[in-house]
């Protein structure tokens, strides 16, 4: 499949700030038999003082921007062509839990995408016994059976509801409400994960939406995604799952970044010089491209 992609975040302050510095995350990646990104930009409005590009160690881009003088507001407009190919999921030769452990015994590796960076506590999402006797329920003979079962039960069992919880909610306040968005049901799948001691991560990326029949698609009807990435075992490797929607990742998910939680890919977090508090918006376009045959 093949996107164009828009994002606007535009934030509205109560009271002028004299100076701020943030680090954005919503520029998306190139990854290897995934997603290509073919065109890219990411604009600012006030123009910062000082801009830098990186990328942190998940691997993730990152923008870092200060600003000096007093501004109201600050606009973030991202937009990108993104090709996305995700391989057909193959028959499951993952290992039941028990072998995992021993398969995660012999990786002696700490790079960015080690299962290890994965299996802790991290900030939103503790070992919490709560969930992790709900996913023992799904345990099963093979970890990507237990990753299915539980993205489903998730889908099941809790209610979407984006009153319910805000972005520094945590994964056991979620599962006691039973109801969030796709960030806590992402928290709530990797909290019952980790707490099997199976390896499980944070994505954030887009997702295309599609129309009722005979309804037209809404511009910026669409927001960012969440959902989670398993470490499957040796053979297996990372497989990512929807609990949201109850699904494998499929070439509708557009990948911009992962980390153990929210808080490491987070789209934009920094400081502000101001007083008072601020209001947010959000709109993205997921546009599927036809490619005329010559």
């Amino acid at each position: 499949m093949l996107y164009d992609i828009r994002l606007n975040l535009r934030y509205d302050y109560d009271a002028a700030a004299g100076g701020g510095r943030h680090q954005v995350r919503v520029l998306p990646p190139t990854i290897s038999g995934v997603q290509r990104v073919i065109a890219a930009s990411l604009s600012f409005a006030p123009t910062p003082s000082e801009r830098s590009d990186f990328s942190d160690f998940f691997g993730n881009n990152v923008t870092s921007i200060a600003f000096r003088d007093a501004h109201d507001a600050l606009d973030i407009r991202m937009s990108a062509r993104v090709a996305v190919s995700r391989p057909e999921p193959g028959l499951d030769v993952s290992p039941d839990i028990r072998r995992l452990r021993s398969q995660l015994e012999a990786v002696r590796s700490l790079s960015p995408d080690t299962p290890h960076h994965f299996l802790a506590a991290s900030d939103h999402v503790g070992i919490d016994a709560d969930i992790t006797g709900y996913a023992r329920s799904s345990a099963g003979s093979s970890v990507v059976g237990t990753a299915m079962d539980l993205c489903n039960r998730i889908r099941r069992d809790f209610t979407y509801d984006g009153e319910a919880t805000t972005v520094h909610t945590r994964a056991s306040d979620a599962f006691s409400l039973k109801r969030g968005v796709c960030q806590d049901f992402s928290h709530i799948m990797i909290a019952g994960l980790r707490g099997l001691g199976i390896p499980a991560g944070y994505v954030s990326g887009f997702l295309r939406t599609i129309p009722p029949p005979g309804k037209p698609r809404l511009e910026g009807a669409d927001a960012m995604h969440a959902w989670v990435k398993v470490w499957c075992g040796r053979d297996t490797g990372w497989q990512e799952f929807d609990p949201t929607n109850g699904m494998r990742a499929s070439n509708d998910h557009i990948t911009v970044g992962h980390g153990r939680d929210y808080s490491d890919v987070a789209p934009i977090v920094g400081v502000l010089k101001t007083t008072g508090g601020q209001v947010g918006e959000q709109a993205v376009d997921v546009i599927p491209v036809v490619l005329e045959k010559a």
